[in-house]
């Protein structure tokens, strides 16, 4: 894979949310130029099951991972980042038919899992579980989500626990030749927002942490 090259300019700021051992999870608030290259080069992990549209450019990056409203982890290895996972208020995929015919659209209860990938070679030890369950967890804190929906293979819904509709299915999906269905997760009634009294601080990273 040739090297991708970006303009150095603010790192990220990120919270650290959960970790174990060497492995642990960060809350976004901002996504650096330093960090561009290693996302986009874990998003290509995405492209033969998702589509081309999977793989993360300069601009996609700056679009969902910093903007506001959105709900961006990252999980990192030995301080190395291994996977992501972003949700996105459905109203910022308006382009998308499907997502203007969700009938929750314009009611701002509803994030979109728009990316979801841990690298292969750190997948069956709970990474991914891990991070989708402090994804899951988070959503429903900020008192604003009551639902959670997303693009997956046909069948694959069928194993997530929760209240799970499946709202539409889409032939060749993004061009891969595979069936995919459109899911909605139901988190429940609204509640307040969780007050994050106990968490450690925002945290700024440099190439040197």
């Amino acid at each position: 894979m040739k090297q991708l090259s970006f303009t150095t300019e603010s790192p990220s700021e990120s919270r650290v949310i959960a970790s174990s051992g060497v492995f642990q999870i960060e809350l976004l608030k901002h996504v650096g130029e330093d960090d561009y290259p290693t996302l986009v080069e874990i998003s290509e992990h995405l492209v033969p099951e998702y589509g081309v549209k999977a793989s993360l450019t300069k601009a996609t990056i700056h679009r969902y991972f910093n903007k506001a409203g959105s709900l961006p982890f990252i999980a990192r290895y030995r301080r190395n980042i291994i996977g992501y996972i972003i949700g996105v208020p459905l109203e910022e995929l308006s382009h998308e038919p499907w997502a203007r015919l969700d009938v929750n659209f314009g009611k701002g209860n509803t994030l979109y899992t728009y990316a979801f990938v841990v690298m292969s070679q750190y997948k069956g030890n709970g990474y991914a579980k891990m991070l989708k369950r402090v994804y899951l967890s988070w959503a429903k804190k900020r008192g604003t989500t009551r639902y959670i929906t997303g693009h997956v293979k046909l069948g694959v819904s069928s194993k997530f626990s929760g209240d799970i509709q499946i709202i539409n299915r889409v032939d060749n999906w993004q061009g891969t030749g595979y069936i995919f269905e459109y899911y909605s997760r139901d988190l429940g009634p609204l509640s307040q927002p969780h007050l994050q009294k106990h968490n450690p601080p925002l945290v700024s990273r440099t190439k040197s942490d």
